[in-house]
């Protein structure tokens, strides 16, 4: 290994060692050779181990394994470098400027590299965001470099070595965050002997680390909402932001910049006025609170715990949350969670609104030929241009509504018992609206204007009968069409005397009325009709008949 590597290469091969990697994976991750990272790996697996209690070989380095191990190769190669002292004492630079100090430790380098004469020409290259794979190839048309790509590679990863960032710590002021998340719940076992394993569903606040628990049978978008607005009730108030994980109940598409929420959880978290913040797929430590605040849960409150029901087990939790999880000293904060709840953050949850949130069920229906669609066994009117389409409907226990795919409101409809229609007047066509349905205010005008007597009847007509008198009437009006109104007039006048409301009777009325000459007044005194005392002459006299000869006069 006449190329030596410098330690952090050193404690990188090592590192990975011990994580399992294999020596072709930690040389193509380093870019180094694979001779280099078995000569490093059979160096460190060379290194004796201490047994406690026992002397420490004089030999043998102490610290970390990567710092042995320099100190073990340095050792195997002082007999070549005189420089190099074989005690366990500091080397001086002095005697060997050649020596690098890494620490405590001293490790001869080998053969500097050639990139160190274009050291100044990497660097600027690197000021310039340019890659590696581009300043290799810009040393070798400008400046005739022959050396390998890899051996840029190498000397810039010297040049800026790149650790593992850590992780950033986010905390956050009082009632401006919380964290949600599911875990297993304890074992319920029935009275039929079945056992069954619900969701534990538990929300923390950032800031106190106040939380409450519950378990449901399934992780539904229902059961998710039912158990957000209880925990807000607990808690007094809301806080400004929710962050959950992408579960399916609330999530119909995974985003970290842009994800899709169900519409009924946008609905819920609008009511509640705050915001839902589902973290990065696959990113668990964006909200570690609550994935601690889980294994809390079920290691302390329910592991070993066996429960008969839900009920049960929410009211364990319920009491456990009060007397024990409030009343505890937080390993973070150092502060016991309860009180911090009491005298900072609750005061600053976001106030609850008057009323909890109108849960609603959705779902999406065709619209049948009838211009109606079903829901729970009931039927309700669109409007006739969606015949045949899909639309969504939300029903809850008094609204039924239902919104076009753009989600805009297109009817709604008071929510009826199974069996019923509910019909609005302005989803029926003009093409397909029935006399019937017309009002009977209406019909009552349109008989008022055919003859006083002939709307006297209508309305009597309506009182006697209710509803079944509007086909009556409508045929009453019928009648104008082949009678005449005077004619109508004097039959309704003469039903409705005798207090009789039956269309039948006016149509007998109608068909029975005579002509205009047998219709017409009797005269008393007309030219063609002689007195009656002329009449009683002739009955006189046709009792004394006259004599004979007077009669052939």
């Amino acid at each position: 290994m006449a190329n030596r590597l410098a330690m952090a290469d050193v404690q990188s091969v090592v590192t990975l060692y011990q994580r399992g990697w294999s020596r072709r994976r930690i040389a193509r991750e380093l870019g180094i050779s694979r001779d280099a990272v078995g000569g490093y790996v059979r160096a460190y697996l060379a290194i004796p181990t201490v047994e406690p209690g026992t002397a420490e070989p004089a030999a043998a380095a102490t610290g970390p394994p990567a710092a042995q191990l320099a100190a073990s190769i340095a050792g195997h190669h002082a007999d070549a470098n005189p420089a190099i002292p074989h005690t366990g004492s500091e080397p001086s630079a002095d005697a060997n400027p050649a020596i690098a100090h890494t620490g405590s430790l001293a490790i001869a380098p080998g053969r500097p590299s050639e990139c160190v004469a274009y050291q100044e020409v990497i660097q600027a290259k690197l000021d310039q965001g340019l890659s590696v794979q581009r300043i290799y190839q810009d040393l070798k048309t400008e400046h005739g470099f022959t050396p390998s790509y890899y051996s840029v590679l190498r000397y810039v990863r010297r040049l800026h070595p790149q650790g593992e960032l850590p992780y950033r710590r986010l905390e956050k002021a009082p009632g401006v965050e919380g964290q949600v998340d599911f875990g297993q719940g304890a074992f319920v076992v029935g009275v039929d002997g079945k056992r069954s394993r619900p969701h534990v569903f538990r929300i923390v606040l950032s800031h106190s680390r106040k939380a409450y628990s519950e378990v449901v049978a399934r992780q539904t978008t229902d059961a998710f909402l039912q158990c957000l607005e209880n925990a807000f009730h607990t808690f007094g108030g809301v806080p400004q932001t929710l962050v959950i994980d992408n579960l399916k109940a609330a999530v119909t598409k995974a985003d970290w910049f842009e994800p899709e929420l169900n519409p009924k959880i946008e609905l819920f978290a609008h009511h509640y006025g705050t915001v839902i913040l589902p973290t990065k797929p696959r990113m668990p430590r964006h909200k570690g609170k609550v994935e601690r605040g889980i294994d809390y849960v079920q290691e302390n409150a329910l592991k070993g715990h066996v429960f008969a029901s839900l009920v049960e087990q929410n009211r364990h939790l319920q009491e456990w949350e009060a007397t024990v999880a409030d009343t505890r000293i937080h390993g973070t904060t150092r502060q016991q969670v309860g009180k911090v709840f009491r005298e900072v953050e609750r005061a600053v949850l976001t106030p609850l609104p008057g009323e909890r949130f109108a849960n609603f069920r959705e779902a999406q229906r065709t619209v049948h030929r009838d211009g109606h669609v079903e829901v729970e066994r009931s039927y309700y009117s669109a409007p006739p241009e969606y015949v045949g389409r899909s639309v969504w409907v939300r029903w809850d226990s008094r609204l039924v509504r239902l919104f076009n795919h753009r989600f805009e409101l297109v009817a709604t409809h008071v929510h009826h018992l199974p069996g019923r229609f509910s019909t609005l007047d302005q989803h029926v066509p003009t093409q397909k609206r029935n006399p019937v349905d017309q009002s009977a205010q209406e019909l009552l005008a349109k008989a008022q204007r055919l003859g006083p007597h002939t709307g006297q009847w209508a309305k009597a007509l309506l009182q006697d009968r209710g509803v079944a008198g509007i086909r009556p009437l409508l045929g009453l009006l019928s009648l104008a069409k082949k009678h005449d109104v005077a004619q109508i007039e004097q039959a309704c006048q003469s039903a409705h005397g005798h207090g009789v409301y039956r269309l039948r009777t006016v149509r007998h009325l109608l068909e029975r009325q005579p002509s205009a000459a047998e219709s017409a007044p009797f005269l008393e005194q007309h030219p063609l009709i002689r007195p009656l005392t002329t009449y009683g002459q002739w009955a006189r006299a046709s009792s004394h008949p006259l004599p004979l000869e007077e009669e052939n006069h």
